[in-house]
Protein backbone atom coordinates (compact mmCIF):
# COMPACT_ATOMS: atom_id res chain seq x y z
CA UNK A 1 0.00 0.00 0.00
CA UNK A 2 1.35 3.43 -0.91
CA UNK A 3 2.15 5.96 1.84
CA UNK A 4 -0.61 8.34 0.65
CA UNK A 5 -3.19 5.56 0.92
CA UNK A 6 -2.09 4.69 4.46
CA UNK A 7 -2.29 8.36 5.49
CA UNK A 8 -5.73 8.62 3.93
CA UNK A 9 -6.86 5.50 5.82
CA UNK A 10 -5.85 7.08 9.15
CA UNK A 11 -7.72 10.28 8.38
CA UNK A 12 -10.85 8.37 7.34
CA UNK A 13 -10.65 6.09 10.38
CA UNK A 14 -10.25 9.12 12.65
CA UNK A 15 -13.27 10.81 11.08
CA UNK A 16 -15.41 7.66 11.31
CA UNK A 17 -14.51 7.10 14.96
CA UNK A 18 -15.17 10.76 15.77
CA UNK A 19 -18.48 10.27 13.93
CA UNK A 20 -19.34 7.40 16.27
CA UNK A 21 -18.57 9.66 19.23
CA UNK A 22 -20.68 12.45 17.69
CA UNK A 23 -23.65 10.12 17.15
CA UNK A 24 -23.43 8.95 20.74
CA UNK A 25 -23.27 12.59 21.86
CA UNK A 26 -26.42 13.36 19.83
CA UNK A 27 -28.19 10.46 21.54
CA UNK A 28 -27.09 11.74 24.95
CA UNK A 29 -28.23 15.27 24.05
CA UNK A 30 -31.64 13.86 23.08
CA UNK A 31 -32.03 12.34 26.55
CA UNK A 32 -31.26 8.70 25.82
CA UNK A 33 -29.85 6.84 28.84
CA UNK A 34 -26.23 6.82 27.64
CA UNK A 35 -24.91 9.44 30.05
CA UNK A 36 -22.66 6.90 31.76
CA UNK A 37 -20.46 6.96 28.65
CA UNK A 38 -19.79 10.70 28.85
CA UNK A 39 -18.99 13.65 31.12
CA UNK A 40 -17.68 11.52 33.97
CA UNK A 41 -20.58 9.10 33.81
CA UNK A 42 -22.34 10.87 36.69
CA UNK A 43 -25.78 10.87 35.08
CA UNK A 44 -27.50 8.03 33.25
CA UNK A 45 -29.68 10.66 31.55
CA UNK A 46 -27.99 14.04 31.23
CA UNK A 47 -29.69 17.02 32.87
CA UNK A 48 -30.87 19.76 30.48
CA UNK A 49 -27.86 22.05 31.09
CA UNK A 50 -25.47 19.22 30.18
CA UNK A 51 -27.50 18.46 27.05
CA UNK A 52 -26.80 21.99 25.80
CA UNK A 53 -23.09 21.32 26.31
CA UNK A 54 -23.49 18.05 24.39
CA UNK A 55 -25.05 19.89 21.41
CA UNK A 56 -22.13 22.34 21.36
CA UNK A 57 -19.77 19.37 21.60
CA UNK A 58 -21.38 17.77 18.51
CA UNK A 59 -20.70 20.92 16.46
CA UNK A 60 -17.04 20.83 17.54
CA UNK A 61 -16.84 17.10 16.76
CA UNK A 62 -18.20 17.65 13.25
CA UNK A 63 -15.63 20.42 12.75
CA UNK A 64 -12.89 18.01 13.89
CA UNK A 65 -14.09 15.39 11.41
CA UNK A 66 -13.89 17.93 8.59
CA UNK A 67 -10.38 18.99 9.69
CA UNK A 68 -8.96 15.47 9.75
CA UNK A 69 -10.48 14.67 6.35
CA UNK A 70 -8.95 17.86 4.94
CA UNK A 71 -5.60 17.15 6.60
CA UNK A 72 -5.59 13.65 5.14
CA UNK A 73 -6.35 14.95 1.65
CA UNK A 74 -9.80 13.36 1.46
CA UNK A 75 -11.55 16.71 0.96
CA UNK A 76 -10.25 20.10 -0.17
CA UNK A 77 -8.83 22.51 2.36
CA UNK A 78 -11.17 25.26 3.59
CA UNK A 79 -8.45 26.93 5.60
CA UNK A 80 -4.76 27.33 4.85
CA UNK A 81 -2.49 24.29 5.02
CA UNK A 82 -0.73 25.68 8.10
CA UNK A 83 -3.96 26.47 9.99
CA UNK A 84 -5.42 23.06 9.17
CA UNK A 85 -2.26 21.35 10.41
CA UNK A 86 -2.30 23.31 13.69
CA UNK A 87 -5.97 22.55 14.26
CA UNK A 88 -5.28 18.87 13.59
CA UNK A 89 -2.50 18.97 16.22
CA UNK A 90 -4.88 20.73 18.63
CA UNK A 91 -7.46 17.94 18.29
CA UNK A 92 -4.74 15.30 18.64
CA UNK A 93 -3.64 16.91 21.93
CA UNK A 94 -7.25 17.33 23.06
CA UNK A 95 -7.99 13.66 22.39
CA UNK A 96 -4.83 12.63 24.24
CA UNK A 97 -5.97 14.58 27.30
CA UNK A 98 -9.51 13.23 26.85
CA UNK A 99 -8.10 9.68 26.83
CA UNK A 100 -6.40 10.30 30.18
CA UNK A 101 -9.59 11.79 31.65
CA UNK A 102 -11.61 8.81 30.40
CA UNK A 103 -9.05 6.43 31.90
CA UNK A 104 -9.52 7.90 35.37
CA UNK A 105 -13.31 8.17 35.11
CA UNK A 106 -15.38 6.58 37.87
CA UNK A 107 -17.75 5.27 35.20
CA UNK A 108 -16.75 1.81 33.99
CA UNK A 109 -18.57 2.40 30.69
CA UNK A 110 -16.69 5.62 30.03
CA UNK A 111 -13.42 4.08 31.17
CA UNK A 112 -13.58 0.95 29.02
CA UNK A 113 -15.45 2.18 25.93
CA UNK A 114 -14.68 5.86 25.52
CA UNK A 115 -11.01 5.55 26.50
CA UNK A 116 -10.39 3.19 23.61
CA UNK A 117 -12.39 5.32 21.17
CA UNK A 118 -10.59 8.54 22.10
CA UNK A 119 -7.18 6.81 22.14
CA UNK A 120 -7.52 5.39 18.62
CA UNK A 121 -9.06 8.62 17.31
CA UNK A 122 -6.25 10.64 18.90
CA UNK A 123 -3.61 8.40 17.30
CA UNK A 124 -5.28 8.95 13.93
CA UNK A 125 -5.14 12.72 14.46
CA UNK A 126 -1.46 12.60 15.51
CA UNK A 127 -0.49 10.49 12.48
CA UNK A 128 -2.51 12.66 10.10
CA UNK A 129 -1.09 15.91 11.54
CA UNK A 130 2.50 14.67 11.37
CA UNK A 131 2.13 13.43 7.78
CA UNK A 132 0.96 16.84 6.50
Amino acid sequence: MRRENIDLCFSILGAVLFGVIAIMTVFVACGLPLGEFTMGGQHKILPKKFRVMAVISVAIQIFAMIIILQAGGFISLWLSFKVTKYICFFFAAYLSLNTIMNMISKSRKEKYVMTLLSLITGICFWITAFQM
